[in-house]
């Protein structure tokens, strides 16, 4: 492992069982697969186990790219996970990355890439000073409140002593999360087919009163 090589990210507690395992070779590498080619991450529509494979090629790409151009915590946070905003910025970065640098790219792909990341980082500037994380201590970001809503409940800051392991706990939520939803859906789609308003009955009685 050299400077230009991130960390092997750290492992969740629940992977799913075919997951591939994150790559070791440098942020090239990827646990998509090279077979597949990079596309936007819609984090809306991920499943539990796309979801398991997205934060574990982000983490590291992260990671690797915070040391490999030392950008300080005001660009990219350590927790960066927690705040929506900074990860649909870093993923979409990460993808804008994979593409430019894709064996198959013509060689001014990576100085396009780099325009771009100078963009990017005035956004994540912008990003980090509304959230209000800091290097050791996290809290939501604040949410403007429209006319006629609720007040939030008070935003408090969380002092978090160990990054890594706060990173897999979350992940973990979010899996979880996801996976009860998948499991809802799925459930519905099962009570919806024998409740007697299943598309098989609906045809059947249309076709007798067609009779």
């Amino acid at each position: 492992m050299n400077e230009h090589t991130p960390p092997k990210p750290p492992d969740l507690d629940e992977p799913e069982p075919d997951t591939p395992p994150p790559s070791e070779s440098g942020p090239a590498g990827g646990a998509r697969g090279l077979d597949e080619p990079p596309h936007p991450v819609n984090w809306n529509l991920l499943t539990a186990k796309q979801a398991a494979i997205e934060w574990r090629e982000l983490n590291a790409w992260v990671d690797w790219l915070r040391h490999a151009y030392g950008l300080p915590a005001s660009v990219v946070p350590p927790f960066w996970y927690r705040h929506p905003e900074l990860v649909w910025e870093l993923s979409a970065l990460h993808v804008h990355w994979l593409c430019s640098y894709d064996p198959e790219q013509d060689g001014s792909a990576g100085l396009g890439w780099h325009h771009d990341f100078a963009e990017a980082r005035l956004r994540l500037r912008d990003w980090v000073a509304a959230s209000g994380t800091r290097v050791d201590r996290d809290r939501p970001t604040r949410q403007a409140v429209w006319p006629g809503q609720d007040a939030p409940e008070p935003v408090e800051e969380t002092v978090i002593a160990d990054r890594d392991a706060d990173f897999v706990a979350f992940v973990n939520v979010d899996l979880a999360r996801r996976r009860d939803a998948e499991e809802a859906y799925y459930a519905s789609l099962i009570a919806h087919a024998t409740d007697g308003d299943g598309f098989g009955e609906q045809t059947g009685r249309s076709g007798s009163e067609a009779e």
